[in-house]
């Protein structure tokens, strides 16, 4: 085992430097500039004798892929799966700097320190010093900085599941997030492992009407006042619960007081116990993970102020439950949308199904294994994520692919919750040497 201050005291400099390259991406191709963070990891990365490759697909938005060979082609393989693009952050809103990386009071601070900065430099950090350990495990450990997940990772991991599945292709891989301790009622911490993450439909509705003077509005056809309907029926809309399994398991398992519990499980009480439950993050989770949900996001609308609009782009961002397909989204907005059909075009801009990893598996046992070290007595739960991550991709490579972590209680399951593309994004130090110590520990567990 290596010096647990050397790991956290570079885990946290490297997470500074991470997030001071505001590697911010919007989601156009020119956005990301991921080629400084991966310069940045590979300079960090050089002379510990990993071997490193970057990908390219376009200008600036570069990957790097590193490698400790195993001794055993037979043998399972590891990635270590991290992105170093983040989403945009209004610097107004928040109270420090959210691209300075401050370190204050043991926290820092910053646009990715959570989504997920803080376990691409945990990950890189562990795989330096396994390297420079001298470990040779029996199956190759991987570690990849990946660019464009805030976007569709059409430049990230999707083009390297798709261009170069031979340079990245593993058994196991270990993505963001989980791992954030929650008690159960008899007081044994219970970590989550995400198994699975909703499916990505995202669409635009075009909504139409007929151009007029602004100065004439009565009786208009105007598309805004329509698109402003559409948004007013998405925001009612209230579809049936769904309780999948991993749904269940996560509730069965984390250990919830059955005045919790209970109404978590019975699909016709839980969206009352949702509107009134005071604990606003794990409302939202609740909801989220048991309904294909729909928010209006973006509107284009208009050329001038004296101009009746007549056509509106309105984005949608839907995620869907295990078992849903593009048919079945199309049937709910159709429904949403109704009267006003003839007028509104429905362009779907991504349609990537629900995806989950089984949990009876080596990594899973040794995940078990690892997380009692740390928290003794800890119990392992599976866990789908409402929202996206890169591992949908290595599945449809056939890997297993879950998404850990490990946190200190620091911060609570509402603030973190809280903080994914929101506002006062931070992570203490900590749990930094948690994640670091913890990658170290199953790299030794599971490929040796």
């Amino acid at each position: 085992m290596t010096s647990e201050t050397s790991t956290a005291s570079e885990a946290t400099d490297l997470l500074q430097h991470l997030i001071r390259n505001k590697c911010v991406n919007d989601g156009t191709p020119s956005s990301g500039h991921e080629q400084r963070s991966a310069e940045l990891l590979q300079g960090y990365l050089e002379g510990s004798g990993v071997d490193m490759e970057t990908y390219e697909p376009v200008s600036g938005r570069v990957s790097l892929v590193a490698k400790v060979h195993g001794s055993d082609p037979s043998a399972p393989s590891l990635t270590l799966l991290g992105h170093t693009d983040v989403v945009p952050a209004n610097g107004a809103d928040w109270r420090h700097d959210p691209f300075g990386g401050e370190l204050i009071d043991g926290m820092v601070w910053g646009r990715g320190a959570i989504d997920m900065l803080n376990l691409t430099a945990t990950m890189a950090t562990s795989m330096r010093h396994l390297a420079l350990s001298g470990f040779r495990p029996a199956g190759d450990l991987t570690y990849i900085a990946v660019a464009d997940e805030e976007g569709l990772s059409n430049f990230g991991a999707k083009w390297l599941c798709q261009h170069a599945a031979d340079d990245i292709a593993a058994d196991y891989v270990i993505t963001e997030s989980g791992g954030f301790p929650m008690g159960g009622a008899d007081g044994t911490p219970r970590l989550p492992v995400i198994v699975g993450e909703k499916g990505i439909y995202w669409c635009v509705l075009t909504v139409k009407g007929t151009p007029g003077h602004g100065s004439q509005p009565l009786r208009t056809d105007n598309a805004l006042v329509k698109a402003a309907e559409i948004v007013r029926r998405i925001d009612e809309y209230r579809p049936q619960a769904q309780l999948h399994e991993a749904w269940i398991r996560f509730i069965e398992g984390i250990g919830f007081p059955a005045e919790l519990a209970e109404p978590l499980l019975d699909p016709d009480r839980i969206d009352a116990f949702c509107d009134e439950l005071p604990l606003v993050g794990l409302a939202r989770q609740a909801h989220a993970c048991t309904h294909t949900t729909m928010a209006p996001t973006v509107m284009r609308a208009g050329s001038k102020t004296n101009v009746i609009p007549d056509r509106v782009e309105l984005e949608i961002d839907i995620r869907s439950l295990p078992g849903w397909d593009t048919v079945d989204v199309r049937a709910m907005l159709e429904q949403v949308i109704g009267d006003l059909a003839d007028d509104v075009e429905i362009e779907f801009r991504a349609e990537e199904p629900a995806s989950t990893s089984p949990i009876d598996t080596p990594l899973w046992d040794a995940l078990q294994r690892v997380s009692e070290i740390f928290y003794p007595g800890a119990r392992n739960v599976p866990f789908l994520t409402v929202g996206a991550t890169d591992a949908r991709y290595y599945r449809t490579l056939g890997s297993v692919a879950y998404g850990f972590g490990l946190h200190s209680p620091a911060i609570t399951f509402e603030e973190y919750g809280a903080m994914f593309h929101g506002i006062d994004e931070r992570v203490d130090i900590e749990s930094l040497r948690l994640s670091t110590e913890m990658w170290i520990a199953l790299a030794h567990d599971f490929l040796v």
